[in-house]
């Protein structure tokens, strides 16, 4: 671990219900009510719920048709892209105040490191505080924060006290706070690689730190030697402003193996919002579509088109999909996970700059 790490005073800054509370803030008939923005369709996708409709079990990457029968009274709205991206500038230029190490995630919440804060703040908390108290005054709109000596652990304590709220885990707290959850509540740990954990006897943070870290190399590869230092409650990695983002993806495991063209495709249309939707979030746009594919015997392959151009719409992107999708039929196993991927990434900046240039 990287010297004075412990020292360091990372914060994770997330919006509560980012798109659902902007709508219902600029709507406020919506106020109190079940929103959920996405497509209203049969086969739309939730891309944002409020806390209202959560109490109900919506989420967002659930399909609409799902949501709605779960919440008859939810309220669909169509998403404003614009309008977040504006709000999201509005957010960082509060950010910009206290540090320069800001590294955005998505639209809704970024890393910030305030171990030397411009206003000279002491205390991290208070830094924390002062942030989202301005963020409600200029935008109307609540922010969590989590408070800690690295980003993982930031990252878990930002959930501890949503909404509206901020949780603090310090360096002497650390090793207790990891070793008692579940280890499905890692950040970064999903589903499939929870269950692959419990088969290996690891339910735990506890569990996690009493395995070597060549054992948890030998099944997960690189990313057993981040497994060992998250469950020590270590994370190295840097606040990074100039992060650049290579890819963006989603993948689903499925409970039982799929073979029927139907079943894949109305699995694979969800993945494909969510990874649309994390791009348009942050102003992003691919040239490379990739299809994963993992059959029943573990057996994993990828299918890609690279494009001339940045794909623009979401149907350009569907099209893609159904093409590389129908390529692989009839399927020779069953198959137990599939994915999305868009990668050659270019900002929204970065294409207005090219057709500029040609245009010169």
């Amino acid at each position: 671990m990287e010297p004075a790490a412990e020292n360091r005073k990372i914060i994770h800054l997330d919006m509560d219900a980012f798109y659902a509370s902007v709508e219902q803030r600029d709507q406020p008939e919506l106020r109190g009510r079940p929103v959920a923005v996405g497509g209203s369709r049969e086969r739309g996708v939730v891309a944002a719920a409020s806390y209202e409709a959560r109490q109900f079990g919506v989420r967002s990457a659930m399909s609409s048709a799902l949501a709605r029968r779960r919440c008859p009274e939810l309220v669909f709205v169509k998403p404003r892209f614009e309008v977040y991206k504006e709000v999201s500038r509005q957010i960082r230029a509060i950010f910009a105040e206290y540090t320069p190490l800001i590294e955005p995630l998505s639209l809704d919440e970024a890393y910030l490191d305030v171990t030397e804060n411009l206003k000279g703040v002491v205390l991290a908390s208070q830094v924390a505080r002062e942030i989202r108290a301005e963020i409600l005054r200029q935008t109307q709109l609540t922010a969590s924060a989590g408070i800690s000596y690295n980003k993982f652990l930031a990252k878990l304590a930002s959930d501890y006290r949503k909404p509206n709220g901020q949780f603090v885990i310090r360096p002497e707290q650390g090793l207790a706070f990891v070793e008692q959850l579940r280890v499905g509540e890692f950040h970064g740990i999903g589903p499939a690689t929870a269950a692959r954990l419990n088969g290996l006897g690891i339910f735990s943070g506890l569990d996690l730190r009493q395995q070597s870290e060549a054992f948890l190399r030998q099944h997960f590869g690189k990313a057993g030697g981040h497994y060992y230092l998250i469950a020590r409650a270590q994370d190295p990695r840097p606040v990074r402003p100039d992060r650049v983002r290579k890819s963006i993806g989603t993948e689903t495991t499925f409970e039982h193996d799929l073979t029927s063209y139907d079943d894949l495709w109305a699995r694979l249309v969800p993945c494909l919002a969510t990874t649309w939707g994390h791009a348009e979030r942050l102003g992003l746009r691919g040239r490379t579509l990739t299809l994963k594919v993992k059959y029943a015997d573990f057996q994993q392959i990828t299918r890609s088109r690279t494009l001339f151009a940045p794909l623009q719409q979401r149907e350009q992107a569907e099209r893609l999909a159904h093409e590389l999708l129908l390529a692989l039929l009839p399927m020779p196993l069953g198959v137990r996970l599939l994915g999305i991927t868009l990668s050659t990434l270019e900002s929204q900046e970065d294409q207005i700059g090219q057709q500029l240039g040609l245009a010169l």
